[in-house]
């Protein structure tokens, strides 16, 4: 199993075997904490070989910097299916995030998991935007 594509985007959708990604980003500013951000995705793409073939659990979290989770964890599983004469197959995922609130400034991390195994790991920096004056 391979990640090929993990991205915090404003946008994605699945469409016929394409995943399509807009605006991909790390970074949020805002004058004051809480951020509030109304709407983002996180997207990806896992290629899969014969012998994985079955059943998996996929788990993402979403933590700041001292490892609280700030938003219910996403514990799903992920069917991979051959068709003869394949060699590799790939599966999309698109997690829709409405109204995001990260209580303060800081990294943090979005993780992912499949099978219990790290494969990946996404920062998202919030900093603090100054007033001219």
């Amino acid at each position: 199993m391979q990640l090929e594509i993990f991205t915090l985007c404003d946008a994605a959708t699945e469409h016929a075997g394409k995943l399509n990604i807009i605006g991909t980003f790390d970074a949020l500013r805002a004058f004051e904490a809480p951020v509030a951000h109304p709407q983002c995705a996180i997207a990806g793409r896992l290629r899969f070989e014969q012998i994985e073939e079955g059943e998996h659990r996929v788990m993402l979290t979403f933590a700041d910097e001292d490892g609280n989770i700030v938003m219910p964890k996403f514990d799903s599983t992920l069917a991979v299916k051959f068709s003869p004469g394949q060699r590799t197959v790939t599966s999309h995922f698109v997690i829709l995030i409405q109204q995001l609130r990260l209580p303060r400034f800081g990294e943090y991390t979005i993780d992912l998991a499949v099978d219990g195994r790290q494969l990946g790991s996404l920062p998202l920096y919030v900093t603090k935007l100054e007033r001219a004056g």
